[in-house]
């Protein structure tokens, strides 16, 4: 019997994300559950922060409340270890109580999104795969940085993401940006 691994939303208590991965991922050792539960995501992003005239970098939670996990669920067993976790209120999608309660399993292109990953289309590409060029100027929608203005350095075609000058405080501040993170300025 093959096991059916799915990517599927577990919500937790705000702020104890961490203490949740890292409780499951002990609880998935312990009970030798890692055939059906194999990885256990807390998707984070670097932000950059300016305090006191100094950039500093921080981690910064993509979903609040939220982390997701790559189980199979068919024999119950990670349900019944999802249920022991202190801070977790369940999966996503369930209804009712119990261990024959069906989630919802994540679609592969949100998994795609939230992992960082491209999905590659065979006509025509992604649709910033050669977009931006160097020397072009961008628009930050999303982010810490969200509304300034910058001037692209350098891209990262593989990664799919830019190295942006910003101007902050009038001094020229370097900024790593996924291509979603920005906007051509017509």
């Amino acid at each position: 019997m093959e096991n059916e691994l799915k990517w599927y939303v577990l919500k937790v208590v705000s702020g104890q994300e961490k203490a949740v991965k890292a409780s499951i991922d002990i609880e998935v050792e312990r009970r030798n559950l890692s055939r059906y539960l194999d990885q256990v995501v807390m998707p984070v992003e670097q932000v950059y922060e300016v305090k006191g005239g100094k950039r500093t970098t921080r981690e910064r939670n993509f979903f609040p409340g939220y982390v997701i996990v790559h189980a199979d669920l068919s024999d119950g067993s990670v349900a019944n270890l999802i249920k022991d976790v202190p801070y977790a209120a369940g999966l996503l999608g369930a209804r009712g109580c119990g261990v024959n309660v069906n989630p919802l399993p994540m679609r592969d292109k949100e998994v795609d999104k939230i992992l960082g990953k491209t999905i590659e289309i065979s006509e025509g590409g992604d649709e910033h795969s050669s977009s931006f060029m160097v020397g072009e100027t961008i628009r930050i929608v999303d982010g810490p940085f969200s509304g300034f203005s910058g001037t692209i350095q350098e891209v990262f075609e593989e990664r799919k993401k830019l190295s942006v000058i910003v101007k902050i405080f009038e001094r020229n501040t370097p900024l790593e940006l996924a291509y979603w993170q920005t906007e051509k300025i017509s």
